[in-house]
């Protein structure tokens, strides 16, 4: 039987109808959640994900800013655009865009966001708030991870007790999503570029995250038949198209549950910024935020 759809877009929606009465309370408090951009020269990805992420915030009523600076500005430029961004009531959450033009230190930008506006989830502390178990310092947890467990809560797939394979070790997303998995109760092998017998470790998987940026690298013989299948990857193909790190229709006839690309995690990314921002206000305001965004 082949494997059924978890439809990003559609989740996403749920997201966004979950944290529409959270906005109105926000806002019946005199506050609106406010999320800034500071984008750094022309990469043409970036600045469809940064238009993806202002229209998901008009379209839910968040106030949102796009602060764009040229490829050659300093870096003393950036960070002191960041420290009017972290200073800025009206703001509750700042992003720096990634990826950066050459030159840029990329840990340092990423570090200088407020903990309590890091809704991306990069800082050190809401990193190390996942080591901890209790999420993000700030209840802020990296985007994508986040979106993943989502994914998996809203179809009912189990997570505890079952084991997950995650191949990346990015620690916005590989390292961070081992260890969301490993705070619900999954066995966790984290695997990577110098991991041998690559196929060996997959096969094990009740749950096979791919999130190593290499279009094709999981194929069909790596997955276990009714294993559900997690395509973080987003590549680009010679000929324009977008492709994930899964083979998509051989796997179909593997797996029980597989993400599409476009279409699977990379809507859900969003809708996590999304939360949370909302989050963050919420703290700010001193008002409770739910332990479950769905």
């Amino acid at each position: 039987m082949p494997a059924l759809i978890l439809d990003g877009v559609a989740i996403a929606r749920h997201v966004y109808a979950s944290l529409k009465p959270r906005i109105a309370a926000l806002v019946q408090c005199g506050v609106q959640p406010g999320l800034a951009a500071l984008q750094i020269g022309g990469n043409a990805a970036s600045r469809l994900y940064v238009r993806n992420k202002v229209r998901a915030c008009t379209e839910i009523g968040i106030y949102s800013e796009v602060h764009q600076l040229d490829a050659d500005c300093t870096e003393t430029a950036a960070l002191t655009m960041l420290e009017q961004l972290n200073r800025n009531p009206r703001l509750h959450g700042v992003i720096v865009q990634l990826p950066l033009p050459p030159g840029f230190d990329v840990r340092r930008l990423l570090q200088s966001v407020a903990i309590e506006k890091d809704v991306d989830g990069f800082n050190w502390s809401n990193l190390g708030g996942l080591v901890d178990g209790h999420g993000g310092l700030k209840g802020l947890t990296p985007c994508t991870p986040l979106g993943v467990v989502t994914m998996l809560d809203h179809a009912g797939i189990t997570i505890e007790g079952r084991h997950a394979v995650v191949i990346g070790r990015s620690p916005s997303v590989g390292k961070s999503m081992a260890l969301l998995l490993i705070n619900r109760g999954a066995t966790v092998t984290v695997c990577h570029s110098k991991t041998p017998d690559l196929t060996a470790h997959a096969f094990r998987a009740d749950i096979l995250i791919a999130a190593a940026g290499r279009a094709g690298l999981v194929t069909a013989d790596m997955i276990k038949p009714g294993a559900v299948v997690i395509d973080i990857g987003i590549n680009r193909l010679p000929d324009g198209r977008l492709a994930g790190d899964v083979t998509f229709a051989a796997a179909c006839e593997r797996a029980s549950w597989i993400t599409p690309v476009p279409g699977g995690v990379g809507p859900m990314t969003v809708a996590m910024l999304i939360a949370n921002t909302v989050t963050a206000a919420e703290r700010t305001a001193g008002l409770r935020a739910p332990s479950a965004v769905v």
